[in-house]
C-alpha cells in the first residue's frame, strides 16, 4: 500500500497545524490515495520519523514524502534526507521516496501569475 507523507518545516503558530490539517483533508478528497498523513522536521509535532512510523504501522509499504518546501535548501538537500535515510535503514524493506520542493515544479508560475493576477 502506498502512503503519502506530506512533509512541512512546523511553527509555534496554531495557524500553521490547521494549514497543514486543511490541505491533507482536501489531499484525501482528490487524490485516490489509500493513507495520506502528514509530519513536521521541526516544533511541531508529529515528527517525520513518527509520521514514517503512523504510515508503516497503517500498512504501507512504499511512503512518498511530499515535500512542503518551496525550494532546495539545507532542509531539502541534508537534514529531511538524513532523517529519511535512518527510516529506511530501520525499514529496509519499506520503499520511501521523497519529492523534490514545490517551487522545482512547473505549477508554481502559473500559481504565482495567479497570485498576481488577484492582488
Amino acid at each position: 500500500m502506498k502512503a503519502i507523507l506530506l512533509i512541512s518545516h512546523g511553527s509555534k503558530n496554531k495557524k500553521c497545524l490547521d494549514e497543514i490539517q486543511a490541505t491533507v483533508d482536501k489531499l484525501r478528497q482528490r487524490i485516490d490515495a489509500p493513507l495520506i498523513e502528514y509530519a513536521f522536521l521541526e516544533i511541531e509535532e508529529p515528527l517525520i520519523p513518527e509520521g514514517i512510523e503512523k504510515c508503516i504501522h497503517q500498512g504501507a509499504t512504499e511512503v512518498l514524502v511530499l515535500l512542503n518546501f518551496l525550494n532546495a535548501g539545507r532542509h531539502t538537500e541534508t537534514d529531511i534526507p538524513d532523517i529519511i535515510a535512518k527510516s529506511q535503514h530501520k525499514h529496509p524493506d519499506i520503499d520511501i521516496k521523497i519529492s523534490s520542493p514545490v517551487g522545482q515544479q512547473e505549477g508554481i508560475i502559473d500559481l504565482f501569475v495567479n497570485l498576481i493576477n488577484e492582488s
